[in-house]
């Protein structure tokens, strides 16, 4: 393996440049499609190297249970710098399980809270909550069969700091966010920030990318890109923002001012991938390439570490 077992660690930099230049220049539904699985697929890779250092620093410890023959120096000189790389990525590795399985843990809990505040209200599309808080968010629905695909959550409050039309513009945006399964994204590029801190940036800009997928499909159905524009204003200045990152809603922390730019100007073209000969056709290659070789490497070091370690496993 060598050297190449740390690439998929590092790798995730070579998806930098593709995430500002996918905010200003691709159609948000693709920035956000492709930010994703780059992001899934750079923490998925990173975390398997990761897994396969560990193996080498705990058989190194005295008293594991892994067998004997998986610390001969064979083994060991699979991965450089075993001795201190290997013992590092044990506590290393627990601490990306442990902050993934916190992200997953809130987001549950924010999920029933919400579910538990909406029971005993009518079961409509729409659920308005008697708050004088102002906010709004789409809560998808419960996994049961026959259950709803997800509701509008809107207080009081901000319907009535909004005029009609940026009142449909509110809905047609939330709308947009559950139908689009905005809050998967999110959770996604969440976790795999919290498997390899260089992925945040990606996260970043899905959350960005994400907010203008639902404003240009709100424009699309209300068919005014103005009337979204000051919706999105209006519920800014007054709006405290959704109860966890992973929701998805109208005045989500972020860029406002962009999204409000971008909304005052031409719709942006709807391309699935960017021409090559432009600077953000060439970072979406080169974020490509770097994924494919992080998972190139990823593979290539699992399949030699399973042939090492069933070489030096006795019989």
């Amino acid at each position: 393996m060598g050297v190449f077992v740390f690439l998929p660690l590092v790798l995730p930099l070579t998806a930098w440049p593709v995430a500002r230049l996918a905010e200003q220049h691709l159609h948000p539904r693709t920035a956000t499609r492709l930010l994703t699985a780059l992001a899934v697929v750079l923490a998925l890779c990173s975390t398997v190297c990761l897994g396969l250092v560990m193996v080498v620093g705990t058989a190194q410890l005295p008293g594991n249970p892994l067998p004997d023959g998986w610390s001969d120096p064979e083994v060991r000189a699979a991965v450089p710098y075993d001795e201190v790389v290997g013992k590092a990525a044990i506590p290393a590795l627990c601490a990306v399980l442990v902050a993934c399985a916190r992200t997953l843990g809130r987001h549950a809990r924010v999920r029933r809270r919400a579910h538990r505040a909406l029971d005993g209200l009518p079961d409509t599309e729409v659920a308005v909550l008697p708050d004088a808080a102002p906010y709004a968010y789409a809560l998808p629905g419960r996994r049961a069969r026959g259950a709803r695909a997800g509701r509008v959550v809107v207080t009081t409050a901000l319907l009535d700091r909004l005029a009609p039309g940026e009142r449909r513009a509110l809905f047609a945006h939330e709308r947009a966010h559950l139908a689009g399964r905005h809050d998967r994204f999110l959770l996604a590029v969440r976790l795999a920030a919290r498997a390899n801190p260089f992925l945040r940036p990606l996260g970043t800009a899905v959350a960005y990318t994400a907010e203008r997928w639902a404003d240009e499909e709100a424009a699309r159905t209300i068919g005014s890109r103005r009337t979204v524009a000051r919706a999105i204003g209006t519920a800014a200045l007054v709006s405290r923002g959704t109860p966890a990152p992973t929701l998805a809603g109208l005045a989500a922390p972020g860029p406002v001012p962009r999204r409000v730019a971008a909304l005052l100007g031409p719709a942006p073209a709807a391309r699935t991938w960017p021409p090559v000969f432009t600077s953000v056709g060439l970072a979406a290659w080169g974020a490509a390439a770097g994924t494919a070789v992080s998972a190139l490497s990823s593979a290539n070091s699992a399949v030699t570490m399973v042939f090492i370690l069933h070489a030096a496993t006795p019989l």
